[in-house]
């Protein structure tokens, strides 16, 4: 049974928060950040707060203060745990919410992320997405080895950035991408596993598909060697800043993450997407848009806005962010959400400054705020990260053929 409150939230948490100067915070505990026990209290801090979802960031690179150039300061929470095992350590002591891990595809292999995301959806008994990335990291590239960097130019700022012709070609990637993991979880129909202890068959080997994809990047043949995932098809999330990004999640994604900077801003990626969903014979409506904000909360607005500049302080400089940062209380923030919804953004993935501090004014003060309002639900109505959606299970298409 899908939910019925109009509002998604969920969380994306890294590190001691998306601060780089979060770890140093009164409340932080950067002795644990690489502890189990840190991510499942901050996990099931978010559970009690009846979020969508938790979406892990990960790269493959030591953390960075900047999106493309590596960074050598030794003031910032560097290295991170993988985010596909840490949604695994956390799935077993929740219940209801979702685990979002991200991976980034020029540099992993689909069909082992196929696998891996099925077995997340297998301990976590149907809560299981992904987030697929991309990118254009020269310190990425040449920690894998596997292939050289993207060609990089200096834009007006200064600043290193791929061309338009290798976003392009990266975005193509990460379709295919997303195309093979989605026939990989297909290639065993759902009563592929007969277990037929007379007969000693295990498994109807008709019922397992080659998947044959071809394609400019990958060519796999499968079928996966992971039976078909619980949710059938786990659910996929892209994160697009400008017009090949949105277009990328009508075309391939089931959660569009954007970075809308205001209220017409967020209606324009919105319309893209639902555009491009179109064009590529997708249902629309079936895309949920999630807005990514930064959040520095506090009690009041003068309260929130001295942390920040105390974090900025330690920094020695401005927090930059791709997405809007949002300062004061709880309640403002609630006010920003509801404007944006009616822009026509389904929900928002917050990220959290520091932690636990902000992930609590969220699940303690924003959350309560957001029910009272009639928005938000009182309690979990679904145990699956599809049902959160109002998403149905699909069948396989191999079985429909």
């Amino acid at each position: 049974m899908p939910d019925s409150y109009p509002l998604h939230l969920a969380v994306a948490l890294d590190g001691a928060g998306w601060h780089p100067a979060a770890w140093r915070a009164s409340d932080a505990r950067p002795q644990q950040v690489f502890s189990a026990r840190y991510w499942t209290d901050l996990v099931q801090e978010a559970e009690r707060g009846l979020l969508d979802f938790v979406a892990f960031e990960d790269g493959l690179a030591a953390t960075t203060d900047h999106h493309v150039r590596p960074s050598h300061r030794t003031d910032l929470v560097t290295g991170r745990l993988d985010a596909e095992l840490l949604a695994a350590r956390v799935a077993p002591v929740t219940a209801h919410i979702g685990l979002l891990p991200t991976v980034v595809a020029p540099l992993t292999e689909p069909f082992h992320v196929s696998k891996a995301t099925a077995t997340l959806d297998y301990v976590s008994t149907g809560r299981a997405g992904v987030r697929v990335r991309t990118s254009a990291s020269p310190e990425e590239f040449a920690n894998i080895g596997r292939r050289p960097a993207p060609q990089l130019v200096d834009d007006i700022g200064g600043r290193a950035v791929p061309t338009d012709e290798v976003i392009r070609e990266l975005f193509g990637e990460v379709a295919d991408y997303v195309e093979v993991l989605r026939r990989l979880w297909d290639s065993w129909e759902d009563d592929a596993e007969i277990r037929d202890i007379e007969s000693g068959r295990f498994v109807d080997r008709n019922r397992l598909h080659y998947i044959d994809f071809e394609g400019d990047h990958f060519t796999v043949r499968g079928p996966s060697i992971t039976p078909r995932p619980p949710q059938g098809q786990p659910l996929i999330a892209v994160l697009g800043h400008q017009r090949d990004g949105l277009e990328l999640i009508g075309r391939t994604a089931d959660l569009g993450l954007v970075t809308p900077t205001d209220e017409g801003d967020a209606r324009s990626a919105v319309s893209v997407i639902r555009s491009a969903a179109v064009d590529a014979e997708r249902d629309p409506e079936g895309i949920s848009v999630l807005a990514d904000v930064t959040v520095f909360l506090d009690d009041t607005a003068p309260a929130a806005q001295a942390r920040k500049d105390l974090l900025d302080d330690w920094h020695g400089t401005e927090l930059v962010s791709d997405a809007a940062t949002f300062v004061g209380s709880a309640e403002q923030l609630a006010d920003q959400l509801l404007t944006w919804q009616e822009a026509g953004i389904d929900g928002f993935r917050l990220r959290p400054a520091t932690l636990p501090h902000d992930l609590i004014q969220i699940t303690q003060r924003l959350v309560p705020t957001l029910q009272r309002l009639g928005v938000f639900r009182p309690h979990y109505t679904s145990d699956t990260l599809r049902g959160h959606f109002g998403l149905d299970r699909p069948a396989s298409r191999y079985a429909i053929a």
